[in-house]
């Protein structure tokens, strides 16, 4: 008990905490504001990766920081377009659809990165985000490194978060939104156009995807491989569920699988005698978990995955 007492008093555990749940915000947002308007964004494994490639490639070549996240987000937002038209235009599979775009933007990742970068033992680097520092915050004892030394992606990915929970519950637009989530037909009568909210939110969503992709290549890490994303979308996906469609619960959701990974890193360290691979499923499990106890209660949009036709019923 002392061991597990030691790491929950450590500074660097919270900080941790808010680092590796960072692209968990911004993907699990994405999601949800797509499903939030009726349409699955299964997309998103690809686009963090390709936004995670696309972003440090524009800095690698020069580009500032902000200036390759702000070329991931065009290109999530791309994307987003691509997977509206098959879905809300032609009204595909939206399952068929999203992996289609993930198998797409992975490989598409992978072979744009190896043109441009030759093949090398080590992968070039880039200066990433630096910490910022908090006049007056981050001197504070315990408070200040474990919640006021991040990088400012982390602190976008929070406001992000709480302005999104403003929109949707208290703003026409997040009212067009629900509603196309849960009738279309119901928001076409009220004057709502339920084709361009859903191509608008899958658009915005898929670039918030993309955002947090980068998170990775330019903050979280300084280069790119491959396989980096590591099923994050996934998680993005199930967090959706946990958090029964509603930002605020999906900050709550993303920052409760970040501790669990980040539990179980330090654990490694000072527990002998237990496979690394444990360790390494244990926060998986919990999530499953809690997904199963939170799963019950969550209320599904009710035209989530249901193709529009105007003027049918």
């Amino acid at each position: 008990m002392s061991v597990v007492f030691d790491i929950l008093a450590s500074a660097g555990l919270w900080a941790a905490i808010l680092r590796i749940a960072t692209p968990l915000i911004f993907g699990t947002l994405g999601a949800l504001l797509c499903e939030r308007a009726g349409v699955l964004n299964l997309g998103i494994e690809g686009i963090m990766t390709f936004g995670a490639m696309i972003g440090w490639l524009a800095v690698f070549h020069g580009a500032d920081l902000w200036t390759g996240v702000l070329v991931a987000a065009i290109s999530g937002a791309l994307f987003g377009v691509l997977h509206s038209l098959l879905t809300v235009t032609l009204g595909l599979s939206q399952h068929v659809s999203g992996l289609g775009v993930t198998l797409f933007a992975s490989s598409f990742s992978y072979y744009v990165f190896r043109l441009v970068v030759p093949v090398a033992g080590t992968p070039p680097t880039v200066m990433p985000f630096q910490p910022i520092d908090i006049p007056a915050l981050s001197s504070l004892p315990f408070i200040g490194p474990a919640f006021f030394t991040q990088t400012a992606p982390t602190y976008l990915a929070i406001v992000v978060a709480l302005i999104m929970a403003y929109i949707i519950f208290h703003t026409p637009v997040g009212l067009a939104i629900r509603m196309t989530g849960e009738n279309p037909h119901a928001a076409e009568a009220q004057g709502v156009n339920p084709m361009k909210v859903r191509y608008g939110t899958v658009i915005v969503g898929s670039a918030l995807m993309a955002v947090g992709g980068a998170f990775l290549t330019l903050s979280a890490f300084n280069s790119f491989f491959p396989t980096m994303v590591q099923g994050r979308g996934w998680i993005c996906i199930a967090l959706v569920v946990f958090a029964s469609w509603r930002p605020g619960r999906a900050l709550f959701g993303a920052l409760l699988f970040a501790f669990f990974d980040a539990f179980q890193l330090r654990l490694q360290t000072v527990v002998e005698g237990v496979p690394y691979q444990i360790f390494l499923m244990t926060p998986y499990i919990l999530s499953i978990f809690a997904l199963a106890l939170m799963a019950r209660r969550a209320r599904v949009p009710q035209a989530l995955m249901q193709p529009y036709r105007r003027g049918e019923r």
